[in-house]
């Protein structure tokens, strides 16, 4: 009789696992069709906005319900605003974006139109005044960050923004310097629950990649997203070259979501007419591309923005979906 009862508690206990299994395996069915069915954070279109001045509005460009879709604000830059002689500041940003056409009410429709869409800010940038080069220059760095601090907090909660997006491209402050400010102000930023994400934006430079390794090396972290400049390499960039750089980036930033990127100035890298889009396919086929990410609205309003329509087609689509 014992053993009757141990075989029928065996049999029981055999019954729970296989009901157990069927449950984990039903469960993961589910979740592979919510995947498939809504964005996440490996369709990503980034595009940066308002730097140019030319009247373009986030609600003037193409968006795709099927990616997540970032708005980068350009530019926050810790200078004076006097065109003329514009001088740093430590860390007190002002806004120098298209503030007409790019409103904290702006901000909110666009957000509330599309759920798939949330708007960061970029700060620094190459230039600030009339052609004047934007230097990352501190007075020290407890300073910097507290005054960094302190002014986005008002900016980021005047225009209701998620993220911050970093793109410092010229430097009087050595590289140590530059990620001990960069990475205590984004992770006090998120840390009070200021921004939801935050980027990086560097190029192949040696003074630029210096700083950005050396942040990414100590704060690698706290950064979601390396919008790498592919752009500023040489406009004659085949394919083939292209996947090189996108490989010897992803080694240099290692763990990070690199995307893609070109630019609709026509200034260099590799263009749609060379192969831009059939790269980011072989990438997207191998599983390493997260995200693509265009320079600017701006330039791209006037053709009516046809690469951004079709870079975020290509990130929506599935993998059987692929040109």
């Amino acid at each position: 009789m014992a053993s009757y009862s141990n075989l029928i508690a065996k049999l029981f206990l055999l019954l729970q696992i296989i009901t157990s299994l069927l449950s984990i395996s039903s469960f993961k069915t589910v979740l592979s069709s919510l995947h498939d069915a809504a964005p996440n954070s490996t369709d990503l279109f980034r595009e940066y906005i308002g730097a140019e001045f030319n009247g373009v509005k986030f609600s003037d460009v193409p968006i795709n319900p099927h990616v997540d879709f970032h708005f980068i604000i350009s530019f926050a830059i810790d200078y004076t605003t006097t065109s003329n002689s514009p001088s740093p500041t430590n860390g007190h940003f002002n806004i120098f974006w298209d503030t007409d056409n790019l409103t904290p009410s702006q901000v909110i429709s666009i957000k509330q139109n599309h759920n798939n869409v949330k708007v960061a800010l970029s700060l620094g940038g190459d230039s600030v005044g009339d052609g004047h080069y934007a230097y990352f220059n501190p007075s020290s760095v407890d300073s910097w960050v507290s005054n960094a601090v302190t002014s986005l907090t008002n900016i980021i909660q005047q225009y209701n923004l998620d993220g911050i997006d970093i793109d410092y491209e010229h430097f009087d402050a050595d590289p140590d310097t530059f990620a001990e400010c960069i990475g205590r102000l984004l992770t006090t930023l998120k840390t009070n629950g200021l921004i939801s994400f935050a980027s990086i934006a560097p190029y192949d430079d040696d003074q630029v990649q210096s700083h950005y390794q050396a942040l990414w090396r100590k704060y690698g972290h706290v950064i979601d997203y390396v919008n790498f400049q592919f752009y500023a390499y040489d406009a004659g960039t085949t394919v083939s070259q292209f996947l090189g750089y996108y490989e010897r980036q992803s080694e240099k930033y290692k763990g990070g979501k690199i995307l893609a990127s070109m630019a609709t100035d026509g200034s260099g890298g590799l263009s749609p007419q060379n192969g831009f889009f059939r790269a980011c396919t072989t990438l997207r086929e191998q599983g390493k591309l997260p995200g693509i990410f265009i320079w600017s609205a701006d330039d791209s309003m006037a053709n009516g923005f046809p690469y951004e329509k079709r870079s975020q087609s290509l990130m929506a689509a599935t993998k059987s979906q692929l040109p």
